[in-house]
């Protein structure tokens, strides 16, 4: 150690910083890092301008237990892997130890705000709670009956095709009216106006809270405009939705975003500002057993980015901007003119408002929601409605399946029926679907020209909204994803791929994009889930397309918008989360990580250990491993949905034969008998494609026989119905039925957990609205997975995510869109944040953060 310890220059032998009231010096630290990293890596010594990933051989993994050491001990500071990445030697973290506190740091300690915990709810509480909710959501299903069987019995009394429609227009117009001013009702007589508040879980406030949340998302006025779509949706008539909750929303506002407010009275748009599509806006939140609502105030020609989280009391100037992959935390206030971005936001210099604004926005506009209305109500809900009767009244052989006497339902051949008629029509609207979905866009977007500027809301926004519906379907990227035949597919709709290096895992199961047809994805490259393309850039009056171009020989992780003005190049890493540069030079051979992003190690040793497998002509024989058994997945995929449908038909057809019998109470019971059905198949699915079995932790090839049988436990297994559960007790106990370890009155309002087997989340744990919890991750060919672990009475922020070999301490707080980087350790009471997210300050014990927490800088 000696020789360690002369390696250090003398600015650092002379300073010393103070920690913990007393003077530590900063060759005591050096010396006591270099020790102990020496002994993580199990070498000699550790000299201090060795590279902790180029000349050491380390990884995320080694010093994330490295920094968790750190924080254990008193006497030493803190260290971040954000550190650690910036710093990668002793000498040059040790020197950069310990700085100026900055002023988001000041006034992030300046303004936390300590209140008392939260009472967790009582058990007859948490019971009750959930007894209500499920009665609502009987009388609902119970109302949503009653409407289908009154325009059932009187349209299928019409004479004629012509007679039909125009009584499906009718009566569908009616129902379509009244459960479009349902929720707005609802609001006003179970809230009345929002304000600023706390409202604790599982309570008969957060009843009404959960009501009324529950049924402004569900609005089929949002189906009507696509603004359930996974694509761009801006409609003038989502604002005068808005307006009618409550909500102060200027003229010429466009917002893309699906995720619609809730807290609506408490939310401030000024004109002419563009709120980019998956971006949080909700005003309220989710923290310590609490609902917490708050303020949000957005001024004139705003700029908001894609993948966005705005939390609670917090404001923007006239004519800011907020970038994409970025967040504004509780308390942050961006001044008139600046541009932010990151998370938590800083100051800027980039400019993400490159599309010019176009003239005569508000009459176009005005038609353009005229159009939207007229469609709907000429063409959407006659389909809906007219023409499902149609199909019973005009074939009598589906009139026969759906509408059986007693004794055709107990004869085999109506089971026969059953089976073939449920094969045409699904297997056919697969075929059917993959031919619409490689012709007809091809079609459309023969009238738009890349680099253009177009108005909103006119010909060519109609055309491109098409486009991107069509091209977005989940089904087939999901069906595809995670094989050798999602290239083919993805060529199929319009990417550009050339010279392709076949991995077998080219492309994850979510991916997005704006236009097809204007995605170049490099060759060599392999993309995880979650990747957004953003080709489309808009202001609210126009939009543009652009080609977006992904490097050759990179590797982009989850969650990662990727616009179309990127500045990354050439055999890049992508880390998840990560906020992808849009100026300064061309970033090549590296690594990016973090929002806003800095470079890392494009790579570490541990990541090609496993480069041997595919040598010498091995790649050729387990990509044609990995071909079959992912063709056997697929199959899986198709099969268990084939089955589901056809179980399906057969429970609504019995339900229907009993409700023949006069017994009327079977109309209120369809939707929970749907419901009920549709979680105990997928559960039993997700357990037979794990042979009922737990995940084990993996460090595998992604030519190991165990990593393609955890492709096919993502890939088969439906996970869309737990939406519906969000915010009910019943959330927790399907996570508990599907594996995970959780504990007692937890709060889950739209959280994801990948590996559920691998999760353990402690008693009154409080999880938001898209956050994500992550047990795995693939690097360049290596796959790893490990547990997490989530003690009592924490909080996972909006937007959040936490990935594999991580755990939670009891109370501690993840703030919004932080990100828990593999293989961190938070202490108890303590509060993260950031992207990667380091502690900023430890929560006194008993106490919780509280608004304020997270205050502007």
């Amino acid at each position: 150690m000696e020789n360690l310890i002369k390696g250090f220059p003398v600015d650092l032998a002379e300073s010393s910083p103070i920690h913990n009231g007393r003077i530590v010096s900063r060759i005591d630290i050096g010396e006591a890092f270099a020790e102990k990293l020496a002994g993580i890596l199990d070498v000699d010594e550790v000299a201090v301008d060795a590279d902790f990933f180029g000349d050491l051989g380390a990884d995320s993994m080694v010093m994330a237990r490295f920094c968790a050491w750190a924080r254990k001990r008193p006497d030493l500071p803190n260290v971040s892997m954000k550190e650690i990445y910036r710093h990668p030697t002793v000498r040059d973290l040790t020197k950069a130890l310990a700085p100026p506190v900055s002023p988001l740091e000041e006034d992030l300690e300046r303004n936390v705000a300590l209140r008392a915990e939260a009472a967790p709810a009582r058990r007859a509480e948490y019971i009750l709670c959930g007894a209500l909710q499920l009665l609502v959501f009987l009388g609902y299903s119970y109302l949503v009956g009653v409407v289908g069987d009154l325009s059932y019995t009187w349209i299928s009394a019409a004479a004629g095709v012509g007679e039909i429609y125009l009584r499906s227009v009718l009566f569908g117009g009616a129902a379509f009216v009244g459960m479009c001013t349902l929720p707005i009702a609802a609001k006003w007589i179970l809230i009345g106006r929002w304000k600023p508040r706390e409202i604790r879980v599982w309570s008969l406030a957060y009843v009404r809270f959960w009501i009324v949340k529950t049924l402004i998302r569900s609005n089929p006025l949002l189906v009507a405009i696509g603004g359930r779509s996974r694509s761009s949706t801006a409609s003038p008539l989502l604002n005068l939705y808005l307006r009618a909750l409550g909500a102060k929303i200027g003229r010429g506002v466009a917002i893309f975003s699906r995720n619609i407010p809730v807290c609506t009275d408490l939310l401030t748009i000024g004109a002419g500002t563009v709120v980019r599509k998956d971006s949080f806006i909700s005003c309220y939140r989710a923290h310590n057993g609490m609902i917490q609502t708050g303020v949000v105030t957005l001024g004139k020609n705003v700029f908001v980015g894609e993948m966005t989280v705005v939390d609670i009391d917090v404001s923007m100037g006239d004519g800011t901007q907020l970038g994409h992959s970025s967040s504004l935390h509780a308390g942050q206030a961006v001044p008139a003119g600046e541009r932010w971005h990151g998370s938590p936001a800083q100051p800027a210099e980039v400019d993400y408002c490159t599309v010019t604004r176009a003239d005569g926005g508000s009459l176009r506009s005005a038609l353009y929601g005229f159009a939207q209305l007229l469609i709907a109500f000429a063409v959407y809900v006659p389909l809906a409605v007219g023409g499902v009767i149609l199909l019973l009244v005009e074939v009598p052989q589906l009139n026969g399946l759906l509408n059986p006497a007693s004794a055709v339902f107990s004869a085999w051949t109506y089971y026969v029926d059953i089976l073939i008629a449920g094969t045409v029509l699904f297997f056919g609207f697969v075929i059917l679907g993959l031919l619409v979905v490689g012709s007809v866009p091809r079609l459309l977007n023969l009238a738009i020209k890349p680099d253009r500027d177009y108005p909103l809301y006119g010909f060519h926004y109609g055309i491109h909204k098409a486009i991107a519906r069509m091209t977005n379907v989940r089904f087939f990227t999901w069906l595809f994803g995670d094989s050798n035949l999602v290239v083919h597919y993805l060529r199929w709709i319009g990417y550009d791929l050339p010279a392709v290096v076949q991995t077998g895992s080219n492309f994850g199961m979510e991916v997005r994009h704006e236009s097809p047809y204007l995605a170049t994805v490099g060759s060599g490259t392999v993309v995880a889930d979650g990747l957004s393309i953003i080709n489309a850039e808009f202001s609210n009056t126009s939009f543009r397309l652009s080609r977006a171009t992904v490097g050759s020989n990179s590797f982009l992780g989850n969650n990662i918008p990727y616009p179309a003005q990127s500045t990354v190049g050439d055999n890049c890493l992508l880390a998840t989360k990560v906020m992808v540069p849009v100026a300064g030079e061309i970033r090549k051979n590296t690594g990016l990580l973090g929002s806003p992003s800095f470079a890392i190690p494009r790579s570490v040793q541990r990541d090609g250990m496993y480069d041997d497998m595919v040598a010498d002509g091995g790649l050729h024989r387990r990509l044609a491993a990995k071909r079959r058994h992912n063709v056997v997945t697929m199959a899986l995929y198709l099969l268990v949905r084939w089955i589901y449908a056809l179980g399906l038909t057969l429970l609504l057809a019995g339900i229907l034969e009993f409700y023949d019998r006069r017994n009327e109470a079977a109309i209120g019971l369809v939707g929970a008998i749907t419901l009920l059905f549709t979680i105990a198949y997928w559960i039993l699915v997700e357990r037979i494609v794990a042979r009922f079995r737990n995940l084990q932790p993996r460090f595998c090839s992604i030519y190991d026989p165990a990593f393609w049988r955890h492709e096919r436990f993502w890939k088969v297994p439906a996970v869309a119905y737990l939406q519906v559960l969000n915010g009910t007790p019943f959330k927790s106990l399907v996570w508990r039925l599907l594996g995970v370890r959780i504990g007692r009155g937890v709060f889950d309002d739209g959280a994801t957990i990948t590996e559920r087997t691998l999760v353990a989340i402690g008693d009154h744990c409080t999880l938001n609205a898209s956050s994500k919890i992550q047990c795995h991750s693939q690097e360049d060919g290596t796959f790893k997975s490990d547990h997490i672990v989530i003690g009592t009475g924490c909080t996972l922020g909006v937007g959040a995510f936490v990935h594999y070999g991580t755990s939670i301490g009891d109370g501690a707080v993840l703030a919004t869109d932080s990100f828990l980087m593999k293989g961190e350790e938070m202490p108890r009471n303590a509060v993260w944040s950031g992207n990667p997210a380091q502690e900023i300050r430890a929560a006194q014990s008993g106490s919780a953060p509280g608004p304020g927490a997270l205050a502007r800088a």
